[in-house]
Parts: structure tokens; sequence; C-alpha cells
């Protein structure tokens, strides 16, 4: 991640290791909060949280997030 503080939605993608729609399925079901100067953008900070929220959980299906069995 760099010393980068803010990160657009391909970098976030490539970061999670998914696709832009995914990226933009979690801002859509509230599990990663973006911010909008000139594009959607997401803070480090709220990527580490989210990471650390969803450690352990299964997010194949947002509205049905689950632990990984």
């Amino acid at each position: 991640m760099g010393d980068d503080l803010l990160f657009t939605v391909p970098e976030v993608a490539e970061i999670l290791k998914v696709n832009n729609n995914k990226v933009y399925d979690l801002f859509k079901a509230g599990l990663l909060v973006p911010l909008k100067l000139g594009r959607l953008k997401v803070s480090r900070y709220e990527l580490i949280a989210f990471v650390e929220a969803y450690k352990g959980k299964d997010l194949t299906d947002l509205n049905n997030v689950k632990n990984i069995d």
C-alpha cells in the first residue's frame, strides 16, 4: 500500500484482489465507506478497518455475511 492516504476504486480492487464491481458492491452494502473527491476513493484507515472487521468472514454474498467454516 505504500504511503498513500487515499486509494481509487481500481487500486482498492487490486489491493483486495477483487474486481472493480465487487468494490462498488461493498460500497452499496455499506461494508466499505468511500469518499468522493472527483472520483470515489477509500482512505487507508477505512481499508485497514474493513480488513480487520471482516477477517474470518465469507463475503461471497454481501447480504448474508457469515463466518468461514
